[in-house]
């Protein structure tokens, strides 16, 4: 048996086991075996099984939001274009395997936990205020920002999900595009283009 396990080292074990078993796999006896040691140290470092899984729904909750305002601030200087593209890519070109794995089972049990679902809450909320705030950079209303970070947000997410087989040159290429799109001219603009096209139009005709 290995000495004293520090917190830290108990609450990564519980999101490595969180990751290949899910939350239902994440039990004292497990991590013990897994760490090394008793059972015992567990209780000298937490009350009970909750109190570890609080723990390890807030370690991953502030890594989470800590990472999405360090991509947002490692952009500072560049165009709002520029900076949402950069935002966009560090989600694909960075993608990791086990930490989706990790994501997706946090989300998979919010959906019967008011906790893991609080922490999801408060991770998708950073996510969209960073790109909301871009969006409004723009020229885009706020209501319009919002509508677009989610679409952002989703599709992001959904292409690492689904083309998990892409390389990181197609997943490149992809962003580039699906961003593009979402970057459009804000709906005041369109209907000042159309107005224009259509006078535009009628004077030819006249």
């Amino acid at each position: 048996m290995r000495g004293e396990i520090d917190t830290q080292a108990w609450i990564e074990a519980g999101l490595k086991e969180l990751a290949s078993n899910g939350v239902g796999g994440v039990r004292v006896e497990v991590l013990a075996k897994r760490l090394g040691v008793t059972k015992g140290g567990f209780y000298r470092r937490f009350k009970d099984r909750r109190s570890l899984l609080n723990a390890v729904l807030g370690e991953w909750s502030r890594g989470r939001i800590s990472a999405i305002h360090r991509v947002r601030e490692q952009s500072e200087g560049q165009a709002p274009s520029e900076r949402l593209n950069s935002v966009a890519r560090h989600y694909t070109e960075r993608l990791s395997v086990h930490g989706m794995a990790i994501e997706l089972a946090i989300r998979q049990w919010a959906r019967s936990d008011s906790v893991a679902a609080t922490a999801c809450t408060s991770v998708d909320e950073a996510r969209l205020n960073v790109a909301g705030q871009l969006y409004r950079d723009l020229g885009f209303s706020p209501a319009e920002s919002r509508e677009r970070a989610i679409l952002l947000y989703s599709f992001l997410f959904g292409q690492s999900l689904l083309f998990v087989e892409h390389g990181p040159r197609k997943f490149a290429s992809i962003t580039d595009a699906g961003t593009g799109l979402l970057m459009g001219l804000p709906s005041d603009k369109r209907r000042r283009k159309q107005t224009w096209r259509f006078s535009a139009g009628r004077e030819r005709s006249d």
